[in-house]
């Protein structure tokens, strides 16, 4: 029987099969060449967008708790203070800090310390959602990827992240390669994240 075409579209998520677990959808996605498209013009307002080169710890562990705690990022909340500082501050991870009216706003880091360079994470700050930030702030981080030297371009995205994600880094030229399904502990449960945290994700029963 002939393979089936590789979908696009992200699979339904099922239902967790361990207590105190997580169902999620990962998509890793690529861009093997530069954009094609003109760049996205810059909202109107007081923006910058400035590299953090390095950040210190806390600020870093500020911007990634603030964006990601919608959306359960958990990993580097329970990463330890060395590890995280080792990352964070080799010289070929880019952290990169949106300010509007000199207020941070979102954050996206580039990872080059491979051949290939990982988008590692990209999002607002919640105030600044639904402000049309996104989209620029987006291209922007894409564009400086392919003008530092980028091969090949990669970037995941899960099925607790905002509904949008996905469609936006499709429309800036990103491909699914893979879905994979998973399960994780649910952060809220071990204290690592607030119970207040994802309130778009019920909690693992």
């Amino acid at each position: 029987m002939a393979d089936q075409p590789f979908s696009l579209t992200r699979p339904d998520v099922s239902a967790a099969s361990r207590p105190g677990h997580l169902p999620v959808i990962v998509t890793y996605l690529q861009m093997t060449a530069p954009p094609a498209h003109e760049p996205v013009r810059q909202p109107k307002g007081n923006l910058s967008l400035q590299r953090a080169n390095p950040p210190t710890w806390s600020f870093y562990r500020y911007l990634y708790d603030t964006v990601g705690e919608p959306w359960l990022w958990h990993e580097r909340r329970r990463m330890p203070r060395k590890e995280l500082e080792r990352s964070i501050l080799d010289p070929l991870v880019e952290v990169w800090v949106l300010y509007v009216d000199g207020t941070p706003a979102g954050f996206a880091e580039l990872d080059r310390r491979t051949s290939e360079t990982d988008l590692s994470y990209f999002g607002l700050i919640p105030d600044f959602i639904g402000h049309k930030l996104g989209p620029w702030l987006l291209d922007s981080i894409i564009r400086k990827a392919w003008e530092g030297g980028a091969k090949k371009l990669l970037v995941n995205t899960c099925s607790f992240d905002h509904p949008k994600a996905l469609p936006l880094y499709q429309s800036m030229g990103f491909v699914p390669i893979r879905h994979v399904a998973r399960e994780v502990r649910d952060p809220r449960l071990d204290g690592v994240l607030p119970r207040s945290a994802g309130e778009h994700i019920p909690l693992a029963g």
